[in-house]
């Protein structure tokens, strides 16, 4: 992305005064801050209109809250990167949102460095978590790996399962094995946005909406460990 100019955020907070510090600051650190919001609807509807390459969103949202913006605004465009950056540092809190397709979660405890490297980071598909809740994450990736949830149209018994390219499983199983989008363009010498439409080719031949249920579709078929 930063080969193509700034990288566009976009800043979701119900707090006027914070979310127009957070937005300065990423402003002045040479991001292009597209738009921001102080509330899920308005969320929604800006995002779809800005199409930032990463969402900055704080959870507790009026009108609607922060995951069931995450989960919209990732379905509606899964090149879409989220960063939260909440409060509360509450397991149920953040396990909810990586579930609705958040690629990180900061506190708002984090220093401003902090949250610019996060965002940086964020926008390549690097998954960034606070210190302390990484390893919660991954747990809860591997947990609901191993339960078995076949979405539609992805029995692997069905003979009118979707084919995936040779390549499109070779991306899968590098995501599947948790490396971010970057690491995959390096390992495989293409562009990082090639990557990128990979895994949205998979996600729409698999009917699946987000990182965790396509991580959940190569765990269960043994692709993480080829």
């Amino acid at each position: 992305m930063s080969e193509q100019g700034p990288i566009k955020v976009m800043v979701v907070d119900d707090h006027p005064m914070w979310r127009d510090a957070v937005a300065r600051d990423l402003a002045e650190s040479g991001f292009d801050v597209v738009a921001t919001a102080g509330d899920g609807e308005q969320a929604v509807r800006r995002a779809k209109a800005a199409a930032p390459d990463v969402l900055v969103l704080d959870l507790n949202l009026p009108a609607k809250p922060g995951v069931q913006v995450c989960k919209e605004l990732v379905g509606h465009d899964p090149a879409l990167r989220v960063l939260v950056l909440s409060a509360s540092g509450e397991h149920a809190d953040v396990l909810e949102a990586v579930k609705s397709g958040a690629t990180g979660y900061l506190l708002k405890s984090a220093s401003t460095e902090e949250l610019l490297d996060a965002v940086r980071r964020t926008a390549v598909g690097d998954p960034v978590f606070t210190p302390g809740l990484a390893g919660l994450v991954l747990g809860e990736y591997r947990r609901l790996a191993s339960e078995p949830a076949p979405a539609p149209g992805t029995n692997g018994d069905d003979p009118e399962a979707p084919r995936l390219t040779d390549r499109e499983t070779e991306v899968l199983r590098l995501v599947a094995k948790g490396l971010s989008y970057k690491q995959i363009a390096e390992r495989l010498v293409i562009s990082h946005r090639t990557v990128q439409n990979h895994v949205q080719n998979t996600l729409g031949k698999l009917q699946l909406h987000n990182r965790v249920e396509l991580v959940r579709y190569a765990i269960e078929r043994g692709l993480d460990d080829e």
